[in-house]
């Protein structure tokens, strides 16, 4: 499914290729939350990162966000790169060197109307905090870090794959 994107404000047009673009995934950790900010959860689509096509490139900031977790001594650079609007600071994707073939929109920059999941994964809810509700339904699954579940591996487990 082709998937196009914005930033609030206009500088940033994107366009990507997505075999899974249902937003399914809730996740709930500070990162998140605080580059997101909306309802307390941000929400990743999968994509085909050899078909991203952006407009507007001069006006993309990337972060590398502080990894802190309770068991670690000290923080650490995630090596996600976060692609932000220098003009208006909409997130718009996520992309991993460590997975270079994929690239992961947020759902919220995204344009196109996307389809509705039949169910939703809650994750990282060890990191949520006690103001933010959980609006699980009662096939949706809960996780307080990541699922072993990738989203490629969920979309064929609701048979929503392209040879499904």
């Amino acid at each position: 499914m082709r998937l196009d994107g914005s930033c609030q404000c206009g500088a940033v047009t994107f366009r990507v290729e997505s075999p899974h673009p249902y937003p399914y995934q809730r996740c709930y950790c500070s990162i998140c939350r605080k580059t997101q900010g909306g309802g307390g959860y941000a929400i990743n689509l999968g994509a085909d990162n050899a078909t991203l096509k952006i407009t507007g490139k001069q006006h993309i900031t990337i972060y590398h966000a502080k990894v802190k977790n309770p068991e670690d001594a000290r923080a650490h650079r995630s090596p996600g790169e976060r692609h932000f609007c220098s003009q208006c600071g909409s997130a718009l994707w996520l992309y991993d060197t460590r997975w270079p073939e994929l690239v992961h929109p947020f759902a919220s920059a995204i344009d196109t109307p996307l389809p509705a999941a039949p169910d939703t994964t809650h994750i990282m809810l060890e990191f949520k905090p006690p103001w933010v509700a959980v609006e699980a339904g009662p096939k949706d699954r809960r996780h307080d870090r990541y699922p072993e579940e990738s989203i490629a591996e969920w979309h064929a487990r609701h048979g929503l794959t392209k040879d499904a």
